[in-house]
């Protein structure tokens, strides 16, 4: 298998009145509640952050969407690149618009993005990947999540993501019954 590598510099990157195009995914998992061997026992909704390398608080794997990609294609390149993970990607859970402080450039001088968010259901996380020397992922509870979160715009997208993965459970056990 060849070696992942991250993709860098701003020459593919996507612009659209006047904002930087992000993608970007909220990657998550299930994790079996004991209830006292009860087969039946609730899951409990996982999230993956990770670290920022330029300040405190956790943030989701996210990152430009380039010309030569489908949206869609490019939340999952940033899942592997920042988070080491690869998954089923579920649905698109929102656009959020966010001033970037360290993005700024000729053509979105303000610094403005707009990032579209995605869920992830994580299948595969990798021994290694592109910016593990400078990410650490953690698997958070939705609610300790919303404590840890660097951005409000990731705290919007995850309150939007709790209202997706409720109805995505209630539809999954109807399909199982």
């Amino acid at each position: 298998m060849s070696e992942l590598v991250a993709r860098t510099g701003r020459h593919q990157q996507r612009y659209e009145g006047g904002c930087r195009l992000v993608a970007g995914c909220i990657p998550f998992r299930y994790r079996a509640c004991d209830n006292n061997g009860d087969s039946d026992s609730a899951k409990v909704v996982e999230v993956l952050m990770i670290n920022s390398p330029s300040g405190p608080g956790l943030l989701f794997p996210k990152g430009g969407w380039e010309n030569d990609e489908t949206v869609e294609e490019a939340a999952a390149r940033e899942a592997v690149e920042e988070a080491g993970v690869r998954g089923e990607k579920m649905d698109f859970i929102g656009d959020y618009h966010f001033k970037s402080k360290t993005h700024q450039d000729n053509c979105c001088p303000e610094g403005l993005c707009k990032a579209a968010m995605f869920a992830l259901l994580v299948k595969e996380e990798l021994e290694s990947w592109p910016e593990q020397s400078t990410r650490t992922r953690s698997w958070l509870t939705i609610a300790e999540a919303v404590e840890n979160c660097r951005h409000k715009w990731m705290g919007e997208a995850l309150e939007q993501f709790s209202v997706w993965v409720a109805d995505y459970k209630e539809k999954d056990s109807a399909d199982q019954d």
